[in-house]
């Protein structure tokens, strides 16, 4: 834990600063989305903190401390800062809110390219999973990560309509904040579902046995492009995390195991990658007996394409379906 004065965190900081985003002059009150810096340069950026300055902070934080003064106020507070459970990543002057939630391991940084491209005038908020900053332990049921995720809502928006859309497993956290707010007597008026399955045990036999089939076929294509020959879709690509990162990874890994979705009695608006991969081909065959309602559109790509390489396709859905569930 560093104990340097601020202004030589300052001084540590900025060469940092200049050679993660590739610039010859940085100013300790440049904005680091202004100068044009992105998720993977966030990453990029406090890997590097945590090497020079053994702070091991979630890129998150860049939402909170976006210049050099910022955050090197930040590192010279002698506590591990916390991640709050909300972070803004797009103003807007409707209301109500919308609320969006990541998927496994992931943080807010993963919508950085997708909310920019979402058309709508609400304010759009990301969700942040309790533990992800190493501060506290994760989580490891989805029931009580959507406790923890309405608790926080519920202090900027007392009540509905909510609107939640949800990434892989954030999908199953925002289906089970909806079925809570259901319960509480709350109106819900968006659940979307974002390339979202549950853990392969509540499958059926059959879809069990036809994603078994795929994922041979999967693990075959990566072997012959690794002998050279080019594989015939998209592969998913590892990115790299923190160690608080892979803490809370491994709880949601759990709390995927143990959730067992119930019958959720609205309707749920479902993106689906064209590119089937490690999940079902039909998510309709997994949901649509789940729900009262299912609305399904494709984005193209594979469950990670959809989020780093298709994600204006992606914004587009799911500025239909904010449209279409506002307009109601």
């Amino acid at each position: 834990m560093s104990t340097m004065p601020a202004t030589s965190m300052v001084e540590v900081l900025t060469p940092i600063w200049q050679r993660v985003l590739q610039l010859s002059s940085v100013g300790i009150d440049d904005n680091f989305f202004d100068l044009g810096g992105d998720s993977a340069q966030s990453l990029e950026l406090f890997n590097e903190i945590a090497l020079k300055c053994g702070r091991d902070l979630p890129p998150v934080m860049i939402y909170h401390a976006p210049t050099i003064a910022a955050l090197a106020a930040l590192l010279e507070q002698p506590a591990v800062p916390r991640v709050p459970p909300l972070v803004q990543l797009k103003g807007g002057s409707g209301a109500p809110p919308v609320f969006i939630a990541h998927g496994l391991g992931g943080s807010a940084m993963d919508f950085f390219q997708i909310v920019k491209h979402i058309r709508t005038p609400h304010a759009i908020h990301g969700l942040q999973a309790k533990g992800i900053d190493g501060v506290d332990e994760p989580l490891d049921r989805i029931e009580d990560m959507a406790r923890y995720s309405l608790a926080a809502i519920k202090q900027l928006q007392p009540h509905g309509p909510y609107y939640l859309v949800g990434f892989s497993l954030g999908g199953l956290v925002t289906m089970e904040m909806a079925q809570q707010l259901i319960a509480n007597g709350e109106k819900v008026g968006l659940l979307a579902m974002l390339d979202s399955y549950p853990h392969v045990s509540q499958l059926s036999m059959g879809q069990r046995a036809r994603l078994s089939i795929r994922q041979t076929w999967r693990r075959l294509a990566a072997r012959l492009e690794w002998l050279g020959v080019k594989a015939p879709y998209q592969t998913v690509v590892e990115v790299p995390s923190t160690p608080s990162v892979q803490r809370f990874r491994d709880a949601s890994f759990l709390a995927l195991e143990r959730y067992q979705p119930r019958f959720y009695p609205g309707k749920i608006s479902f993106a689906r990658a064209a590119i089937a991969t490690d999940f079902p081909a039909d998510p309709a065959a997994v949901w649509s007996h789940l729900a009262l309602r299912f609305e399904l559109q494709t984005v193209p790509g594979d469950h990670v394409g959809i989020m780093t390489t298709h994600f204006e396709s992606l914004a587009s859905v799911i500025s239909g379906f904010l449209s279409g569930a506002t307009a109601g």
